[in-house]
């Protein structure tokens, strides 16, 4: 990969992308309900009004979160970075933090500049623990590790003497994702990477439950989805999940990355561990239109009001390759719901 350089820097004026759903690829916002009314009406309006999409320049599988007043993003390793990182106190201007991830694991291939990928981070008592891609000097498979810090920023470090989720018969595992349940239990959401070339298959969407402490799987994975949708060719990828009026959403990303096809989907779960049906079986949720190209890589986070937001990436057209001079940006948008169906605001 060749990104744009991503330095120290408070990125203002933004690039702001201001589209109508129609060219968004989202649908026509619909009547919200009462609580989200509410939610929006208590959100400050610097942050309420946020277009769809402030921009970081080359943060490619962002991951939000919340530390008190302020927010703190990470993304896919770059510019002699593992895990990239920010911080901001309003979601438009982010000032970048030293790598998050400085050392790797001894098991992890010494050439893995560029391979480390979609970190996320889980919020234990007293600990933080990323999770996070990275190829395995043994297998050869991208594989999921797991690295632990005191605070949201770092320095984490990853003492694991294996990887933590990678199975061979599958490929590998990447884009770990965190979710928490009503009762505080969580769980681990990955992707199998089947769709590589030792396994010419179709990647599938899993979830595993994990300890209290983050730091182990209590139990075998759950397959929750896979790629069988005309849009989602060649494969579906980075899940992600929400829980909304007692039931479970889940979100992923299908197609290509370098690609203006790349796009957002979802569906919904009975359980954190599935079954799930899919919604979004004709056409995806957030695609390309405008500027916005090859959206994807979705995460979700809630601000001080208790609004829920996407964080996602894009390219900016016309470029959707890095070797055509493109970088994927971090932006977000708000999330609500309309009759059990999500929205993404204008």
């Amino acid at each position: 990969m060749s990104p744009r350089s991503f330095r120290s820097i408070l990125l203002s004026p933004l690039l702001l992308v201001l589209a109508l759903p129609a060219l968004l690829g989202v649908d026509a916002p619909q009547a919200q309900s009462p609580a989200d009314r509410a939610v929006a009406a208590s959100v400050p309006p610097s942050i309420a009004n946020a277009p769809l999409g402030s921009t970081v320049a080359d943060f490619a599988d962002p991951f939000i979160l919340r530390d008190g007043s302020s927010y703190v993003a990470f993304a896919t390793g770059a510019h002699g970075k593992n895990v990239q990182i920010a911080r901001s106190t309003d979601l438009n201007a982010w000032t970048a933090l030293p790598d998050a991830l400085p050392a790797l694991p001894a098991w992890a291939a010494r050439d893995s500049q560029g391979l480390t990928w979609a970190p996320s981070v889980l919020r234990r008592t007293g600990k933080y623990v990323l999770y996070y891609t990275v190829p395995d000097s043994v297998s050869g498979f991208q594989c999921i590790s797991r690295a632990v810090a005191d605070a949201p920023e770092g320095p984490y470090v990853d003492d694991s003497s294996k990887p933590f989720v990678c199975d061979a018969q599958l490929c590998g595992a990447i884009d770990p994702s965190p979710f928490v349940d009503e009762s505080g239990r969580a769980y681990l959401l990955w992707k199998s990477d089947e769709n590589a070339v030792r396994c010419r298959g179709a990647s599938r969407l899993w979830a595993q439950p994990l300890a209290a402490d983050g730091l182990a799987v209590t139990d075998a994975p759950t397959a929750l989805l896979t790629m069988d949708r005309a849009w989602e060719r060649p494969l579906v990828e980075g899940p992600s999940m929400i829980m909304r009026d007692g039931r479970y959403f889940l979100f992923y990303s299908a197609n290509w990355y370098e690609s203006p096809d790349y796009a957002v989907g979802y569906a919904t779960c009975t359980r954190p561990l599935g079954p799930c049906e899919k919604k979004t079986i004709d056409a995806p949720l957030l695609r390309s239109n405008g500027g916005m190209l090859g959206p994807g890589g979705q995460e979700f986070f809630e601000d001080a009001n208790g609004a829920t937001w996407m964080a996602f990436h894009a390219w900016s057209a016309p470029a959707t390759t890095y070797a055509g001079g493109g970088a994927r940006a971090l932006r977000v948008t708000r999330l609500t719901f309309a009759d059990g169906v999500p929205r993404l605001a204008r």
